[in-house]
Parts: C-alpha cells; sequence; structure tokens
C-alpha cells in the first residue's frame, strides 16, 4: 500500500530576494499575495490569483523578507528571544502566502508555466535559504540566547523552538570557513535545480505513456467498471470506442489484479518500473548520480561520513546502524513469508497449466486468485460499499466520535480546481479549528501519490490562535458516467492515512509556527496518519460508513467477516516490497565515496545482497523515487516502518479500552496531535503510552507473530 505524505516547500524553505526596483515595477500584478486575505476565513483568493501573479508577488516578498532578516540581524538591543527568535519565526509573511499556494499547485496543478516558474525559484529559493542561515549576524544573536538559555526561564516550547534554529543554523554550515561555506552554496543551488528536474521527468514518464486497445477480447477478466473508466479514458484522448490505460495506479494496478492477457500485463507494467529508465529525454539515472554525489559531497562537507549520518541525526532513529536494525528484523520475518507466498501462487500457475515461471507481472493477478480461493473475496465485490464520498463521511465520523470534530461543507471560498471541495471544522464546543480541502482525483497536472498539506499553518499572532488551512490530495479511482468513484481497499486506508496527517494539522495548538503542525521529525510525523489507518476496516466503523452506492444497504457481517480475516493476506508481498524500497535509500545515502554509479546495477547489487525474491522488485526503483529523490525523504523512507512500531504501540490502548474511547483519545490529542514539534517525539509518545513503545505489535500487525 502506497503511503506518501509531502509537506509543503514553503513550509520547510525560504526563498531568494530580487532588486526592489523590479519588486516596484511589477507589485500591481502580485499584490494580492501582499496583505491578509479579504475571503471568509482568509483563505487564498483562489478566483483572483493568477501565473502573472507569481514573479512579481516573489520578488516583492522576497525584497521585503531580506529586509526584515537584515532589521533583526542589525538590531542594536541585546538579544531576547522576542526580538530574535519571535522575529526571526514571524517573518517572510508574504513570502508564506505565495509560496504556500504556489508549492500547492505545483504538486496538484502543474502547467507549463508553473513549471517554469519552479525553475527560475529553485535556485533563488535555495540562494536565499543559504543567505538567511549563513548570516553570521543573525547566527550570533541566535548564540548568545541558545548558550544562556538555562537562565532564560523558557517554556518547553520556546526551548524547542531556540534549539531548532540553532541546529538549523549549525547544519546549514554555519560553523564551515568561507570556501567551504561558497561551495555549499553551489551545492544546495545544483540539488535544488537536480530534484525539481528528477519530479517533473518522472510526472512526464508517467503521462506521456498509454497502452491503447483495440480489441475487445484483451480485456477479457476486467471488471466493468474498470472498463468503463479505460472506454472514458480513451474517449477523453480522441479514441472513442477504444480503451486506454495509464500509469496512474487507479488504472494500472486493476489492470494487473484482473487482466487475462498476460502480456499486455507484462507490457504495462514494465512500463510502470522503467519510468525514468527509458534513456530519452526524461531519463533519471544521470540525474540520480549527480543528486548522490552531491549528497556525498555535502555530508563530508559538513564534517559527516555519510549523507544519512547527516539526515538522521536529526530524527528519533538518529544513526544509519538503528534504522538497518530495524529494516533488517523485520526483513528476517517479511522474507520467508513473500516466499511462501510465491510458492502458493506458482502452485495456482502450475494447476492452471501455465508452464511459466511466476514473474513480477504476475504476482497481483494469481494473489486476487488466491484471495478469492482463500477468503472467497473478491475486491470487486466489495467496491460498491466503497463510494468516495461514504468513506469520506465515514472518516468525518471517526474525528468526530474520537475527538469531537464536526464538519460543514462550504461553497463559498474559492478553489484552485473545481474538483476540490471544502469543509469547516469546528471543535466540540462550536470553535473554529480549520479549513479542510479535499482534492481526490487524478489529473495531468498531478504529481502521484497522496498528501497532505497546509496553505497557512496554525500558531498565536499577539494572543490570537491563527487556525490552519489544511488540504489533502490524493489520485483515487475517478468517477464515471455510469459509476462514482468507487474506492479499493488500498485507496480507503489511503484516505484515512492522509487524513491522519490532517488532523496532525487541524489540531494543532502550539504558539510558534516552527513547531506547529507537523514540523516533527520525519519518522515521528507519520504516527497520526498510520494510527488512523485502525480505524478504516474495524467492524465497527465499517457499519458507520460502508454502504451499498445503489442501495444504501450497509456492508453485510458476511463481507465484513472476508475483509477481517484477509487482514494478514499478501502482507509478505507488501512487506518485502516496502522494506527493500527503504533498503535501497538507505544503500544510495550510505554510499561514501563520490563516483560514476552504474543505477541498474547497484540497485541489483542492493536487492541481491539482501536476497529479494526476482518475483518482487522494491515498491519504487531509483529512477522513479521521488519519496527519496524529490520529495524530502532521503534517507527516510524508513520512517513508514519506525512510525509503524509507534503507531500499532499507540492502539492498542483502544484495542483495549474500545475504539472510541474518548479518554484515550483525548490524552492522544493532547499529547500527540495537539502539540506539533514543541517537545522532543518520544517525550510526547510516553506522556501518551506511559512508556516506550514495543515493537512487538509491528509484527503482530503485520501477521508475523501471532
Amino acid at each position: 500500500m502506497k503511503k506518501v505524505f509531502l509537506i509543503s516547500l514553503a513550509a520547510m524553505t525560504l526563498f531568494a530576494c530580487n532588486s526592489s526596483k523590479k519588486a516596484d515595477q511589477t507589485a500591481e500584478k502580485g499584490s494580492v499575495f501582499y496583505t491578509a486575505y479579504d475571503t471568509p476565513y482568509e483563505v487564498p483568493p483562489f478566483d483572483k490569483i493568477t501565473e502573472e501573479d507569481y514573479r512579481p508577488a516573489f520578488a516583492y516578498g522576497m525584497e521585503q523578507h531580506a529586509k526584515e532578516i537584515d532589521s533583526i540581524a542589525n538590531n542594536p538591543e541585546a538579544p531576547t528571544f522576542e526580538n530574535t527568535l519571535v522575529a526571526l519565526d514571524n517573518s517572510g509573511m508574504i513570502l508564506e502566502r505565495v509560496s504556500s499556494v504556489f508549492f500547492a499547485l505545483e504538486g496538484a496543478e502543474k502547467t507549463d508555466t508553473i513549471e517554469q516558474i519552479a525553475i527560475e525559484i529553485s535556485p533563488k529559493l535555495s540562494e536565499h535559504n543559504d543567505n538567511i542561515y549563513l548570516n553570521q549576524q543573525l547566527f550570533e544573536r541566535i548564540k548568545t540566547l541558545y548558550d544562556r538559555a538555562e537562565n532564560l526561564n523558557l517554556t518547553t516550547e520556546q526551548t524547542q523552538l531556540l534549539n531548532k534554529y540553532y541546529k538549523r543554523f549549525v547544519r546549514g554550515g554555519i560553523l564551515l570557513n568561507d570556501s567551504a561555506k561558497q561551495r555549499l552554496r553551489e551545492i544546495n543551488k545544483e540539488l535544488s535545480a537536480l530534484t525539481l528536474q528528477y519530479g517533473n521527468n518522472v510526472l512526464k514518464e508517467t503521462n506521456n505513456y498509454q497502452l491503447v486497445i483495440e480489441d475487445e477480447k484483451d480485456l477479457s477478466g476486467l471488471p466493468d467498471a474498470v472498463v468503463a473508466a479505460a472506454a472514458e479514458t480513451a474517449k477523453a484522448n480522441g479514441m472513442e470506442g477504444k480503451w486506454v490505460f495509464t500509469l496512474q495506479k487507479p488504472s494500472w494496478i486493476p489492470f494487473l489484479q484482473y487482466a487475462d492477457n498476460r502480456a499486455l500485463r507484462e507490457k504495462l507494467y514494465k512500463a510502470m518500473y522503467m519510468r525514468g529508465d527509458n534513456d530519452n529525454e526524461y531519463d533519471n539515472k544521470d540525474i540520480v548520480n549527480k543528486i548522490v554525489n552531491l549528497r556525498i559531497e555535502k555530508a563530508k562537507l559538513m564534517g559527516y561520513n555519510t549523507y544519512a549520518d547527516f539526515v538522521l541525526e536529526e530524527t528519533m532513529a538518529k544513526t544509519p546502524k538503528a534504522v538497518y536494525d530495524l529494516l533488517n528484523t523485520i526483513w528476517s520475518y517479511a522474507l520467508p513469508q513473500a516466499k511462501k507466498e510465491a510458492a502458493e501462487l506458482q502452485a495456482i500457475i502450475d494447476k492452471e497449466g501455465g508452464n511459466f515461471k511466476l514473474q513480477s507481472w504476475d504476482w497481483w493477478y494469481y494473489a486476487e486468485k488466491l484471495r478469492k480461493e482463500k477468503y472467497a473475496l473478491d475486491e470487486a465485490e466489495l467496491k460498491p460499499y466503497f463510494k468516495m464520498e461514504n468513506v469520506r463521511e465515514g472518516i468525518f465520523t471517526v474525528a468526530n466520535k474520537l475527538y469531537g470534530l464536526n464538519f460543514k461543507k462550504i461553497d463559498n471560498i474559492p478553489v484552485y480546481n473545481p474538483e476540490v471541495e471544502t469543509y469547516e471544522v469546528t471543535d466540540a464546543d462550536g470553535s473554529f479549528l480549520a479549513v479542510f480541502y479535499t482534492d481526490y482525483f487524478p489529473r495531468p497536472g498531478k504529481s502521484g501519490g497522496a498528501w497532505m498539506g497546509t496553505f497557512r499553518e496554525q500558531w498565536v499572532d499577539n494572543g490570537v490562535d491563527i487556525r490552519p488551512l489544511v488540504y489533502n490530495v490524493g489520485n483515487f479511482t475517478r468517477p464515471t458516467q455510469q459509476l462514482p468513484s468507487l474506492l479499493t481497499l488500498d485507496e480507503v486506508e489511503t484516505m484515512f492515512h492522509e487524513f491522519g496527517h490532517a488532523l496532525h494539522g487541524m489540531l494543532s495548538k502550539v504558539n510558534y509556527k516552527g513547531v506547529s503542525c507537523t514540523n516533527v521529525y520525519r519518522d515521528f510525523v507519520e504516527l497520526p496518519s498510520q494510527i488512523n489507518e485502525h480505524w478504516a476496516f474495524h467492524p465497527e466503523v465499517l457499519k458507520l460508513y460502508a454502504k451499498h452506492y445503489q442501495t444504501g444497504e450497509v456492508i453485510p457481517d458476511a463481507l465484513i467477516d472476508k475483509i477481517t480475516k484477509s487482514t494478514y493476506f499478501n502482507q509478505g508481498f507488501m512487506t518485502t516490497e516496502l522494506v527493500a524500497a527503504a533498503l535501497l535509500d538507505m544503500d544510495w545515502h550510505t554510499q561514501t565515496q563520490q563516483q560514476t554509479f552504474d543505477v541498474r546495477k547497484f540497485e541489483e547489487e542492493s536487492m541481491k545482497k539482501i536476497g529479494l525474491i526476482p518475483e518482487i522488485i522494491p515498491r519504487y526503483r531509483s529512477t522513479y523515487f521521488t519519496h527519496i529523490f524529490s520529495g524530502g525523504y532521503s534517507a527516510g523512507y524508513y520512517s513508514y516502518l519506525w512510525s509503524e512500531v509507534l503507531d500499532a504501540d499507540a492502539f492498542q490502548p483502544f484495542a483495549e479500552k474500545g475504539i472510541f474511547d474518548r479518554e484515550t483519545a483525548q490524552s492522544f490529542r493532547e499529547n500527540i496531535l495537539s502539540k506539533g514539534g514543541s517537545d522532543e517525539p518520544m517525550k510526547l509518545y510516553i506522556r501518551y503510552r506511559g512508556a516506550e513503545p514495543d515493537p512487538i505489535y509491528l509484527l503482530k500487525n503485520r501477521g508475523f507473530v501471532k
């Protein structure tokens, strides 16, 4: 199951400044971003924002931000928490407005113009980021506070903010000599451009491929809904009367599950896993080389043995050894199970007289047959009960029962695409908490996967609690002319997952933006999302939302029983492909010497080392592994499993006391969801659970131990 979470670049990155002359000349066009929005809830006025606004808004915002930084750094007064840390944390409001909108659309609504602007902005944002974190005068003010922190009577949250900014400067290279600083600037600028190009290449490879079927016989085995969707895709592309399958997950996964034509399954699957590896204009092998080598150089420059050492210093895991230990432990359980599953699938092939060895493009097809054989469970039989709107309502109901939240659909605020829907979120006492946007269907301009982000984070401004504007983006099964959006089990789980991230944003209750919302360690950020998955298929929850889209009939007990009994089905495969990808990520980022890597050979050796069976490939190959080469998860893909240790343990009180136990939910809200990064993650976790997490629950969660 694919779980992707991308934090908006606006929340992580600062941008470069241009001349005031240019800003003055173009201020009128970008002025929509210059002051607080005059809209309900102060949401972005998408009905007034044009692509022509971005360049001048960035220019003006950069200029203002640079002035603010200069004012803080050169303040003649002695540094205080307020005039230095709070001032820095609150700086760049105009940039924050334009960047939060721009980079949200760069992921969900990319056009050629937006892509070009992103290419132009990338080196500038890298330069300005370095200008801030290599500003010696500003650092000296922060260091003065850091050195005497014990005498400042700071709260825990304030201490966290101070520590974060101090480390950010140190990790930004402030302690390097001048020549090393200059080289670091060059590396950062190159990396910003390369990671952007990598992601653009993956998107274009994904959009450019179509499997066009003209002979109806080649549709054998496919459910009617899948065929109908393919026909609509063909029609939309000027090929009425044919059927088109794409590399969007809602298209290629069901084809692999159900299509009887093995040759076509192979063709489509290979197109998926060869993205970025076709020796064409969108090939990513050279870019992978450059990124990996630049990261090695950066790590050495910063005094670390590997890039993984550098990254993991600011995580719960801390070291590559800790990550490898976790992954290898899980691998020792997953691989034997995957081998058993492969043998079961091969037995079906042999029984049917297939006379061939199971290959990776066969796995989904024969796994579906095995699921029917073992559990009499056909996913096509389940989908009518998982209408997207019903699933979303179920998610809202769970949030209401756990945390008292209420969701009211609102139609009076502008959105960036007609498919986006918006909700006002209020607390149990009626107080306003957030605006929530949903954007669930694939489009050519949308990156693959699913993620959460914010147009505005939560913080306190002069005593006023600024509430967040949160969005979930996905690429789920589209509705057709005949059918509504009917989700797969994986898509249902992903919706619950991303909404867990949204809850982390909505329920944030801190004072400073730097520790708000999801500004936490990468291997802690998945806890709120993954624990939310536990409610998706619980029988008590299914009864609340899983209703047949035609009859309104609640999902029958017989189907719920089948879902429950099949909980651990195919876990060997799913865990193995996930851990394999995490190990590939770690292998890339524990390299110690720059060299010319043969990307294909590197992957082969990495997988050979761990004994990955040929019937399974890593969930992501290097040339389309956007998490680690363009999405901020470098040396961090393991985080899903690290967080699963937490979420599996964290769910136990609900399992013991009741899945809607309000006391447990309130503790989770107060100690985890509302706290953001205002304290150390393990301290927050222990306050909730009373002890550190027990890894045994992860193994139980995946069915590897009783």
